[in-house]
């Protein structure tokens, strides 16, 4: 790969975090000032609370993503370290379809207090989302393992 689409590559994944770690940062400090409406804290809460969650398993899939980047780099894409480094991504996006599953029902009561059907079907995005995310990086992972063994096969035969 050449340096230039790395390096686009490398800007894309932290352009990806600013603004989730501007978002948090924002929500946190916004929060602390204007706490959620009392009667409706108890359904609120736990989602936003499980949104904040998901920040630090994103964050850590990106840095993963920027080592494996790196690895690719530095002509060692093929390797045990590439494999461990989507494992990461992998049990990552798991985590956070983890997090978005719990907080659906308070997404239910929520659209049911407000009737909007349609923001069930919006908190069902997420969960989706992420376990795409998995399970493309566990295919990957088997891809690269399977890459890997053949090439060391390749060497040990020449």
């Amino acid at each position: 790969m050449k340096r230039g689409s790395s390096l686009f590559l490398k800007a894309a994944v932290v352009l990806m975090a600013l603004p989730v770690l501007a978002g948090f940062v924002y929500l946190i400090y916004f929060l602390l000032g204007n706490p959620i409406n009392p009667e409706y804290a108890l359904i609120l809460y736990p989602i936003v609370i499980g949104i904040l969650l998901t920040v630090l398993p994103y964050l850590f899939a990106l840095v993963q993503g920027f080592k494996l980047l790196n690895y690719i780099d530095r002509k060692d894409a093929f390797s045990n370290l590439s494999v461990k480094a989507l494992q990461k991504i992998k049990i990552s996006a798991f985590i956070i379809s983890g997090i978005y599953f719990i907080i659906l029902p308070f997404v239910y009561i929520a659209a049911e207090i407000d009737d909007a059907p349609g923001l069930i079907l919006m908190g069902m995005v997420p969960v989706f989302a992420a376990l795409v995310i998995a399970f493309f990086a566990a295919i990957l992972e088997k891809l690269l393992d399977e890459a890997i063994n053949i090439k060391t096969e390749n060497e040990l035969t020449v």
